[in-house]
């Protein structure tokens, strides 16, 4: 990353570093065990918005009325976002339209915010209406339970997950104007991990002054280079949000892409995307390794996506990788399969740096050097079609008999 140097990770930093923000989170009794289950991020004044949401067309009732408030009023302004783990509201029909709507209504009230000013979201279990007595008497603690430090961070990252093992947060910090700009990022995701626009929910918070039109192109075109190239099981989700919120209390001059500082600023807003992605890669349902596939040579970047995407998503390709198994045969059948100009005569594979495959013919490599390296925690498989300059990374994770047994029983 060109910009990468003109940022700097921030290893305590959390969403509410980004000045103007407070989070929360609490048990309000969604979940059958104790843990968090709603949460909320709020910001002290309007703050410029952008959002992508999931394509597949059976969407959840939170989807249609974050929409409706980023539709509302001048320039997609927000102050707060509610979201509920342990219950989607998807597939509720009117009743959980009207109690996606109310979630709304109840938290401006709590907040003291006009309805059009909240964005709503949900994840958990498909088909099951919201018990909205519990959600309302959350939400009426929720003032109480918002913070601008650290642990407000850290109750609304665990209030948003379901079968993820781990919260999924990261910060970083760069000068605009020569103020300091900080972006921040928190995500859940770990099953039905297949995007076509954004991960399960990620939620983004920055403190820059950005022009509202270009947030959203910059969510767009960073959501179709991170969130979009990673995969866990194949399924898009019904529920699948990525939220961006801008206070603009740093106070630099307006950001759009004409601004000197447009390339650092959404190199490090990519830094903080492409962080939050992988670590879902990492955390998928019963996972045991991060898979990276990167693509090179082909006709254009869009191909390389295609290509890289497909790789990462064989089930035949996974269970190779959880089985420490060197066989490249599943990894070029999937470059065939995806649909994009190949020449079958000009493929290289690596696993590593162990050369597997050189112009589509097997080279000799070492087996137990091969199983060594496929049993570590990362393993990056290296495709060059020779074809184009087209490339792209993808992000997955291997196929383990946990993947099964989790998803046996979700609902149980």
């Amino acid at each position: 990353m060109g910009e990468a140097s003109k940022f700097t990770v921030v290893t305590e930093g959390t969403i509410t570093t980004p000045q103007g923000f407070k989070a929360g989170g609490l048990h309000c009794g969604l979940k059958k065990t104790s843990r968090n289950d709603l949460g909320a991020i709020v910001c002290e004044v309007p703050a410029v918005a952008a959002a992508v949401y999931t394509l597949n067309l059976v969407q959840a009732a939170p989807l249609k009325v974050t929409r409706q408030s980023l539709a509302s009023g001048d320039g997609q302004l927000l102050r707060a976002v509610v979201v509920n783990s342990g219950n989607a509201n998807a597939c509720t029909g009117k009743q959980g339209e009207e109690d996606a709507y109310a979630m709304r209504a109840a938290a401006a009230e709590a907040f003291g915010l006009q309805p059009e000013e909240v964005a709503v979201a949900s994840t958990g279990v498909i088909g099951e209406l919201l018990p909205m007595e519990r959600v309302n008497a959350g939400i009426q603690k929720l003032p109480a339970a918002l913070s601008a430090a650290a642990d407000g961070a850290d109750e609304f990252c665990q209030a948003i997950l379901t079968t993820d093992l781990v919260k999924k947060e990261v910060c970083v910090t760069l000068n605009v104007d020569g103020r300091k700009v900080s972006i921040a990022g928190a995500a859940k995701g770990s099953g039905m991990i297949h995007p076509n626009m954004a991960t399960m929910l990620g939620f983004v918070t920055t403190d820059a002054v950005v022009d509202p039109a270009a947030l959203q192109g910059l969510l767009g075109a960073t959501t179709d280079v991170t969130f979009n190239m990673i995969t866990v099981d194949g399924d898009t989700s019904t529920n699948d949000m990525l939220l961006a919120m801008s206070s603009g209390l740093a106070g630099n001059e307006r950001l759009t892409p004409e601004h000197p500082d447009w390339d650092p600023f959404a190199a490090a807003f990519r830094y903080v995307c492409e962080y939050l992605a992988k670590a879902i890669a990492r955390d998928g349902e019963g996972a045991s390794r991060l898979v990276e596939v990167n693509v090179q040579g082909a006709i254009s970047d869009l191909s390389a996506r295609a290509i890289a995407k497909t790789v990462i998503g064989s089930s035949l390709v996974k269970s190779a990788v959880f089985g420490a198994d060197a066989n490249w045969g599943r990894i070029i059948a999937a470059v065939g399969r995806a649909g994009e100009p190949v020449n079958p005569e000009t493929v290289d594979i690596s696993l590593g740096s162990i050369n597997v495959l050189t112009g589509s013919r097997p080279i000799p490599f070492d087996e137990d050097e091969a199983l060594a390296y496929l049993q570590g925690d990362t393993v990056v498989i290296q495709v060059h079609l020779h074809h184009g300059d087209g490339q792209a990374t993808a992000w997955g994770c291997d196929l383990t008999y946990d993947y099964v047994r989790i998803n046996a029983a979700y609902r149980t």
